[in-house]
């Protein structure tokens, strides 16, 4: 049984997300603080945790700044807040979704269900161990969950492993902002703005220059692709 750390200070919020996330089968352990938060994932280590953004004392973006130094587990921030500065902050911060309120708890549970698949499949070797997908100097190691830039290993998360992942199984071919929501995120529909925070957090990491990428490329009004 999956199990889940929901930080949520409202108590009505709290109480019925929590009980209808057991209701779809998941153990839930329910926080009104983040700083009870971050102690309950030290404690209890949640297969994800659900986060509000608008918290007492520590605010959410501190609270997933904190809870991503110390785990990979994946983040979704739940709020109300819809704001694109809002969502950008949040998945900057280390989030890996985000859902809006007032929550639709069997599209919530399908998106937690999508988001551990994921990330079981990111931590098992999925070729042989010499499968090796080269971009000049970027190679992406399927098998070893490990990227490396001109040798040296790269620290990404497992959503944007998976990101990476998926352009590198389809080098130089142009993925829209919906199909890598689908294939990465287990999405049929949902907020492209996760697609291009995520791919933005990427650039900062594999390439020399953001501004003229060399590896991973916008294709104007189409999407993105993995330049071979």
């Amino acid at each position: 049984m999956s199990a889940v750390l929901l930080i949520e200070d409202d108590d009505r919020i709290r109480l019925s997300l929590a009980m209808a996330l057991e209701d779809e089968g998941y153990t839930a352990h329910a926080v009104a603080t983040a700083e009870e938060g971050l102690i309950a994932q030290r404690r209890y280590r949640a297969d994800t945790v659900l986060v509000d953004l608008m918290l007492p004392g520590m605010d959410g973006y501190e609270c997933i700044r904190q809870l991503r130094r110390d785990d990979d587990v994946p983040i979704v921030v739940v709020s109300a807040r819809d704001d694109t500065h809002d969502v950008v902050a949040a998945l900057e911060a280390g989030a890996d979704d985000y859902v809006v309120k007032p929550v639709k708890v069997k599209e919530l549970a399908a998106r937690l269900r999508a988001l551990r698949r994921r990330a079981r499949t990111a931590a098992q070797p999925s070729g042989p161990a010499s499968s090796v997908l080269t971009f000049g100097d970027l190679e992406v190691r399927p098998e070893a969950a490990e990227v490396r830039l001109r040798g040296e290993l790269v620290a990404v998360t497992r959503t944007e492993f998976r990101l990476l992942c998926e352009l590198a199984d389809h080098p130089g071919l142009v993925l829209s902002r919906q199909q890598l929501l689908q294939r990465v995120w287990g999405h049929e529909f949902g907020d492209e703005r996760v697609v291009d925070v995520h791919v933005g957090r990427l650039r900062q990491k594999i390439e020399a220059d953001t501004g003229n990428p060399r590896h991973l490329v916008t294709v104007r009004g189409l999407g993105y692709k993995l330049q071979p």
